[in-house]
């Protein structure tokens, strides 16, 4: 195909897409503008909507263009955390505001850049070049923020469904702790939270004979788990940690002995643990403490590394001649989509700075979603030559 069209701003389309209020599950428009843009740009596009008995509905946008090999895909969700309270924003968090060389509002950096970044970067190309001579897609979910339920992981299997086989991923989250090219993710660690509920006999403070106290056993298990590190980490993830997020009782008297109490924890740990095994790892440490207990665990991912080797250096490569830095390889954060696409292709995550995301007046550099556009550019350019 021969070079066509110009180049979109990346700025442009950020701020635009800001002004989509999508926050999990609504779509917002978000999904409309990326299609009209991408149709634009010759992408054939599916709007996918799951849903699951007891979920929101999701929808969700795939666009491909090109049907040959080697198939490259950007992905990544449009869907934003919510607001908080609105007072407590200077600017309109759905406004989508350029003031002084900032782009303002919620998604800015998790990750409506990015994804302006990625359309941004495919019509340079396209408009220089025209299209390379595999596939380019784009794989858009409305449920990363959310229970990631209906979004990437069934996009995946339907991808499969149609014999469509994606060959490498770059996932646009915010990777960089400071700059743009500290670092890329070349993996995560394994999430998962435990309902811990301790249950008793109910009786009076003043005869704790006649009681069981849930409470004690409580604080007895916590401190088992806390004051124990589960490993010390390895080669490629730093030392898994625990933190207790919630303590329930739900005891409104002072005399009063209750009958159960709870508490949540979240546990992030690398390869020297399974979720099987922290679960086990909790339990015999539960157990010594004794009494009745259970636990309800809800696994978010399993801990993940992508293979070292090409792909890596290739978007390494790509950063480091845009930014002058090279980019630090990690799986330190938090958990991404990135683990249901590790099961079908290498992938690696690169985006934005994520200082501000998820927080109240959230903001990136325009130089800096300009720069990300060049970096993908570069990725696109280099992966297909």
């Amino acid at each position: 195909m021969a070079a066509v069209g110009t180049a979109l701003d990346p700025v442009d389309l950020t701020l635009r897409l800001i002004r989509c209020p999508s926050v999990t599950p609504s779509e917002g428009g978000a999904l409309d503008l990326l299609q009209a843009e991408l149709a634009a740009l010759g992408f054939v596009c599916h709007r996918l909507p799951f849903e699951e008995p007891g979920t929101d509905p999701v929808d969700n946008l795939y666009a491909r263009l090109g049907t040959g090999e080697p198939h490259f895909c950007f992905a990544g969700h449009s869907d934003v955390v919510p607001v908080g309270r609105l007072q407590d924003w200077q600017r309109d968090p759905f406004a989508g505001t350029l003031e002084n060389g900032l782009i303002h509002g919620r998604g800015a950096a998790d990750m409506k850049g990015a994804i302006g970044a990625f359309v941004a970067a495919v019509s340079a190309l396209l408009a220089e070049r025209g299209a390379p001579g595999g596939s380019i897609s784009l794989l858009i979910t409305g449920d990363e923020e959310g229970p990631s339920v209906n979004g990437t992981r069934k996009m995946l299997g339907w991808l499969a469904e149609r014999g469509e086989r994606i060959d490498h991923c770059v996932v646009g989250e915010p990777t960089n702790p400071e700059s743009l090219g500290d670092m890329i993710k070349v993996g995560r660690r394994g999430s998962l939270n435990v309902r811990l509920t301790v249950n008793g006999t109910q009786g009076h403070t003043a005869y704790p004979h006649l009681a069981d106290n849930p409470v004690h056993r409580l604080v007895a298990m916590l401190h088992a788990v806390i004051g124990e590190p589960l490993d010390q980490g390895s080669e490629h993830f730093q030392p898994s940690t625990l933190q207790v997020s919630t303590v329930d009782v739900g005891n409104p008297a002072t005399n009063v002995i209750p009958a159960r109490a709870s508490a949540g924890i979240n546990v992030r740990f690398g390869d020297r643990h399974s979720s099987q095994t922290v679960v086990a790892w909790l339990r015999e440490r539960f157990e010594r403490v004794g009494g009745r207990f259970e636990m309800d665990v809800q696994v978010s991912g399993e801990p993940f590394l992508c293979p070292s080797g090409d792909f890596a250096e290739l978007v390494a490569g790509a950063i480091a001649r845009v930014t002058g830095r090279r980019p630090e390889l990690s799986t330190s954060g938090g958990t991404s989509d990135a683990r249901f696409i590790k099961d079908h292709c290498p992938v690696v995550e690169f985006g934005l700075v994520g200082r501000t995301m998820h927080k109240v007046d959230e903001q990136v550099p325009a130089a800096d979603v300009q720069r990300l556009a060049q970096i993908y550019r570069a990725i696109l350019e280099d992966y297909f030559r």
